[in-house]
């Protein structure tokens, strides 16, 4: 730059010279040399500022930083690789008591004779070694000046730094025991806080928004029967102290409070010991440090013995009245609710419950129109006012019973006139509902299944008539052909009665472990056909779909009987859906079917996109000879023969029908567990006629019937086949037969239902006299309605009626040639 300045100043001499003695060409010069040191002028401004470019050649010799860490408050010292003393400030020599100017040991070697410090002076000269830096504190008994004997904490640090003469170490040793001592007073007088927080005789906690506690005071954990030294902060919730009802109130009563709001709340507490503690609870909704809501709350213990009489019987009334399980309210003469517990809430909704809603306007028309009436005859003073059912408005409408008593002392100021009680029975109309459509259904059961007996007898005389004629017939008689126009009409009749049996669940079946899904899968084709070409067909199945037991005869039925009137419910084409999957005991309660056990079920749902049932139709789907349909087609008896097939299945059915939506019709069949072994009677049931079977016999048969009709074709039937038959019209003359033919009888014929004595009772008398008795059994019921009342194991053969000849022929032969 010297230079530069002496360069320049040369050039300015000779162009003035120049200009001085005329010559045009140093002006000229001049002027350009004059623009040239203008512009190195500019451009070394901006280097002097930017610190590009220095006046000075001197460098700085580290005297502003000498005298800015001499005046440093912290001791501060300066170390080389081999741990020799670089640079020391003023507060180094101060803190460890020497002179200025005096030598000063590195701090390694000074901290290292104090036992307090060594092992925190090894593990920081380590991690300066390493390139690292790190600090620490610790307390000495004595300080390092020497002055004094007082113990004194220091807090020492280090960190590696890179200098023009090599590595060097930065240490930093500052004396902290007056701010340890401030600490330790502060902690001193928060733990005096707390100390008195906990011996207060109130309780205290706090919370967060969620009711989750944060801190709880030693009073609340004793009277709670919880043990502090367990407690974790979020972990507990303030709701495990409270039964079931108080929570709702809480919550109810503390959520709509704004910051800073305070409420009152009187409840019940549940210790940690199962024992009721009745407090008063001032709450107070607060702002969390990490801005999010929170809870203050004193709790009062209503038990105290400082109390009043006045002011225990208060609470007590207070405690009643919140705790009562029926719904309590306090009404004016607008009819608007004053004051309720929470169980008014819980029933008829916070809104009714906090502000003045006139209550007729939470009932539905015709309920309202009912409350009106007793409600005006309540304020009017009335003194007898009957209770009354209503229903409230909602999506779920639920009901309750109303009960209404008047206040005789009414005090204006109060605005009170009329006490409510209200019990919630929507459960209660619930089962009485289904009880009644239960009594119902059972009736008409009992009813068909009556009916379907004796139309089966009828059916038999007719069947065996028939037999008979087209003995004496040949194929081209004229009559041949009406004889089997009336057999077949016989066998369409005998398939109607078996649809009444299997609504009154007396029909046979034989049950089995089924996979729903292959059972559904199989029946594709046909299920495609019934449904039509304008309708889809859609199958959905869970996987590993659990096992039941049914008749996969019967099963088949519903599925194509519910696919068919699915697609009746479609006349303009739509899609059927049919899906099975399984329900836990867990899930079953949730499709709020309370006589449904809580077990584990196969689901089975057939849904239509139809057009849908009214309620008033869809309560009486199930009903024999209840039918939507047309004159002639239909008799009604499908959907009941469903009805019984899955209630005699052990499961359950329900309809969900929407108008314009379309139905879902819900089958629920009770999980089989294979290793649970059933054990059924052992039947002998004829499955057809094998070819060229002799059915023939010689042995003495006695055949018990009490209908003559019956009795009389069965016995020329067998006559017929070469049987010696004996006859009895019930169960006492069949003794007699027996006794008189001396217990020489080789099989027992009897019908099930008869008078004086049943089928299953005769055959206990007759085991007593002959116990290997060959027995047959002739109903028009299931074997299983009447095999439960045989001893377990008991063997016997079976027919049902109505029967032709030939089955009974054949029944008779199998049963003589078995072993059993």
């Amino acid at each position: 730059m010297r230079r530069l300045l002496f360069f320049g100043g040369c050039l300015i001499l000779v162009a003035a010279g120049l200009a001085l003695f005329g010559n045009d060409n140093g002006r000229v010069a001049l002027l350009v040399l004059f623009s040239l040191l203008a512009a190195i002028g500019i451009v070394a401004l901006f280097g002097l500022a930017l610190g590009f470019l220095s006046l000075s050649a001197k460098t700085d010799d580290g005297s502003a930083a000498r005298s800015f860490l001499d005046g440093a408050r912290q001791g501060a010292v300066f170390v080389d690789r081999k741990g020799a003393v670089v640079y020391a400030n003023r507060s180094y020599g101060r803190l460890i008591g020497k002179e200025e100017g005096a030598s000063v040991p590195p701090p390694v070697q000074l901290l290292a004779r104090h036992a307090g410090a060594a092992e925190d002076v090894y593990w920081l000269a380590k991690a300066a070694r390493e390139k690292n830096g790190g600090h620490r504190e610790f307390r000495l008994d004595s300080p390092l000046s020497g002055e004094d004997s007082h113990a004194r904490w220091y807090r020492v640090s280090v960190r590696p730094i890179e200098a023009r003469t090599g590595s060097l170490q930065a240490w930093q040793i500052a004396d902290i025991t007056a701010d340890r001592r401030e600490e330790e007073a502060s902690f001193r007088t928060l733990q005096d806080a707390i100390d008195y927080l906990d011996k207060a005789p109130v309780g205290f906690f706090a919370s967060d928004a969620d009711l989750n506690l944060t801190y709880l005071n030693a009073t609340l954990a004793t009277w709670l029967d919880t043990d502090l030294g367990d407690f974790q902060p979020g972990r507990t919730a303030l709701t495990e102290f409270l039964p079931k009802a108080a929570r709702t109130e809480l919550v109810a009563r503390t959520r709509p409070l704004e910051e800073g709001a305070i409420q009152t709340i009187e409840l019940d507490l549940t210790t940690g010991k199962g024992r009721i503690l009745p407090v008063k609870m001032i709450v107070q909704k607060a702002r969390e440090r990490d801005g999010s809501a929170g809870l203050r709350a004193i709790i009062l213990s209503e038990t105290s013995p400082q109390r009043s009489h006045a002011e225990a019987a208060g609470a007590r009334l207070n405690r009643f009245f919140n705790a009562a399980p029926m719904a309590i309210a306090s009404l004016n003469d607008k009819f608007e609710s004053r004051r309720s517990n929470p169980a008014f809430a819980r029933l008829f909704g916070e809104k009714a419950s906090r502000e003045a809603v006139p209550f007729l306007t939470l009932l539905n028309d015709e309920s309202a129109e009912r409350m009106r009436e007793r409600l005006q005859a309540a304020s009017e003073g009335e003194a007898e006012i009957a209770p009354v059912d209503v229903t409230m408005r909602g999506d779920k409408p639920r009901s309750a019973r109303i009960y209404l008593n008047v206040i005789p002392d009414r005090d204006t100021s109060e605005d009170e006139t009329i006490i409510l009680y209200a019990v919630d029975i929507t459960d209660q109309r619930a089962l009485e509902d289904q009880f009644a459509t239960a009594q119902k259904m059972q009736a008409v059961g009992n009813l068909a299944g009556g009916i379907a007996h004796d139309f089966n007898n009828v059916l038999t005389v007719i069947t065996a008539s028939v037999d008979f004629l087209l003995m004496n017939q040949k194929p081209g008689d004229p009559a041949f052909q009406d004889l089997l126009l009336i057999k077949q009409s016989a066998n369409r009749a005998a398939s109607l009665v078996r649809q009444l049996l299997a609504y009154s669940r007396r029909q046979t079946m034989r049950p089995k472990m089924l996979s729903l899904t292959d059972v559904v899968a199989d029946l594709d084709l046909l299920l495609k056909r019934i449904a039509g070409d304008r309708t889809k067909l859609e199958r959905r199945h869970a996987r590993d779909l659990w096992p039941v037991m049914a008749d996969i005869g019967q099963f088949e039925q519903v599925i194509t009987n519910l696919v068919g009137n699915a697609r009746d419910a479609m006349p303009n084409g739509g899609t059927i859906s049919i899906a099975t999957r399984n329900v836990d005991a867990a899930e079953a309660p949730t499709y709020e079917h309370p006589e449904m056990p809580k077990i584990d079920y196969v689901l089975v749902e057939v849904a239509d996109t139809g057009t849908g049932m009214p309620a008033d139709v869809a309560e009486r789907i199930f009903e024999p000879f209840f039918t939507t349909k047309e004159i002639g087609k239909g008799t009604g008896l499908g959907l009941s023969m469903v009805y019984g097939i899955i209630k005699q299945s052990n499961g359950f059915i329900y309809v969900d029908s929407t108008e314009g939506k379309g139905t879902v019709f819900r089958i629920f069949l009770p999980r089989y567990v294979p290793d649970v072994a059933v054990t059924m009677p052992d039947q002998t049931k004829p499955t057809g006629t094998p070819e060229k079977i002799d059915l023939s016999g010689t042995a003495t048969i006695l055949l018990v019937e009490d209908e003559d009709y019956v009795r009389a074709g069965s016995v020329r039937a067998l006559k017929l086949k070469g049987y010696d038959v004996h006859e009895a019209d019930s169960g006492l003359d069949a003794l007699d037969v027996l006794e008189a033919l001396d217990g020489k009888i080789d099989l027992v014929v009897s019908d099930v239902v008869m008078p004086e004595m049943d089928g299953p009772t005769l055959l206990r008398e007759m085991r007593k006299i002959r116990p290997d008795m060959k027995f047959v059994f002739v109903s028009g019921y299931a074997e299983e309605a009447f095999a439960k009342n045989l001893p377990v194991g008991e063997k016997f053969g079976f027919l049902s009626k109505p029967f032709s000849q030939k089955e009974l022929a054949m029944t008779v032969k199998q049963m003589l040639e078995s072993k059993d």
